[in-house]
C-alpha cells in the first residue's frame, strides 16, 4: 500500500494510514487489512469528537478522498462499524454516529423483555447517589485503584408501576465529576443519553455475567415481592472507546412479567 498524504487540514487520523502501515511492519510480521486501518481512523475521529452523536458522517466518496482509498475499502470498514453498532445507516440520508438517545438503543443493554406487550422504558426510582472510595473489586473491574473515588447510585426501574429491576451502579469519579441525585432525578432521558450528552462518555459495549439468586429481604421489600422469590442477578461491566471499562453495573431482575432476551447468531 502506498504512503497517504496528509489531509489538506492536518488531520492526524487522515494522514496516518500509510504511516500505520510502516510501524506495523517494521514491529511485527502481522498484516492489518486496510480496511481495518480505515475503521481504526475512523474509530478515532469518532473517539475524538470530531463527528458528535447522532451527527451525519462524510460520505464513503468523502471519506475515499480523506483516506486515498477505494469506496469500496470505505464501506467494507464502516460495515464493521455499524455491525458494532458505533455507526447507522439510514435508508436515503447516510451514515450517523450512534446516540443512546436512539429509541432502539436505549434496549441495546437491556435485555429484559416483557412477556406481553413492547418494550418501553421504565421509571427510575433512585434510593441512594454518593461520591465514595472504590472498594477493591469495584475498583479492579473498572481498572482503578483500590480507594479511587467513584460514584455510586442505587435505583429500582419499575415498569407499568411494577418495580422489576433494582440496580448498584457504580461510575469512575473523575469521568463523571459533577453527576449529582439531582441531575439524575431531572434528567428524563436514558442514563446512557445522560451520560453520552453531558459527560462525553459513550458505551460501546459490555460484557455480562448471568445467575440465580433467591431475593434477599432488603431487595425484596424494594421489589414488592417475597423474601427469597428467585431473581435473575447480572454483573455488567461496560467499555467505551479503547476498551476502557467505564461503569459497573449489578442487577436483580424480578421475571414476573418478564424474560431475559438475546439473539445468538
Amino acid at each position: 500500500m502506498s504512503s497517504v498524504p496528509p489531509n489538506s487540514n492536518n488531520n492526524p487520523a487522515a494522514s496516518s494510514v500509510g504511516g500505520a502501515a510502516t510501524a506495523s511492519s517494521n514491529a511485527s510480521p502481522t498484516f492489518s487489512p486496510l480496511y481495518q486501518q480505515i475503521k481504526a481512523l475512523i474509530t478515532k475521529s469518532l473517539q475524538s469528537g470530531e463527528w458528535k452523536p447522532g451527527e451525519l458522517i462524510p460520505s464513503e466518496v468523502e471519506l475515499a478522498n480523506r483516506f486515498k482509498v477505494s469506496q469500496g475499502t470505505v464501506r467494507k470498514a464502516i460495515d464493521e462499524l455499524a455491525a458494532e453498532n458505533l455507526v447507522m445507516r439510514k435508508q436515503g440520508k447516510g451514515t450517523f454516529v450512534s446516540t443512546h438517545h436512539e429509541e432502539r438503543a436505549q434496549f441495546r443493554f437491556l435485555r429484559l423483555m416483557p412477556d406481553e406487550g413492547v418494550p418501553h422504558p421504565g421509571v427510575s426510582q433512585f434510593i441512594e447517589v454518593k461520591r465514595m472510595r472504590a472498594p477493591a473489586d469495584v475498583a479492579r473491574l473498572l481498572d482503578l485503584k483500590s480507594g479511587d473515588a467513584v460514584i455510586f447510585i442505587k435505583r429500582v426501574q419499575h415498569f407499568d408501576s411494577v418495580p422489576t429491576i433494582v440496580e448498584e451502579i457504580w461510575l469512575p469519579g473523575i469521568t463523571f465529576k459533577g453527576l449529582t441525585a439531582e441531575r439524575l432525578e431531572e434528567y428524563k432521558g436514558p442514563m446512557y443519553g445522560l451520560f453520552e450528552s453531558e459527560f462525553g462518555t459513550r458505551m460501546i459495549r459490555a460484557t455480562e455475567k448471568i445467575r440465580a439468586v433467591c431475593a434477599a429481604e432488603g431487595d425484596a421489600v424494594l421489589l414488592k415481592i417475597a423474601a427469597n422469590t428467585p431473581l435473575l442477578a447480572s454483573e455488567r461491566v461496560s467499555y467505551t472507546y479503547g476498551d476502557k471499562p467505564v461503569e459497573l453495573r449489578r442487577g436483580l431482575y424480578s421475571t414476573e412479567r418478564h424474560h431475559y432476551h438475546n439473539e445468538l447468531n
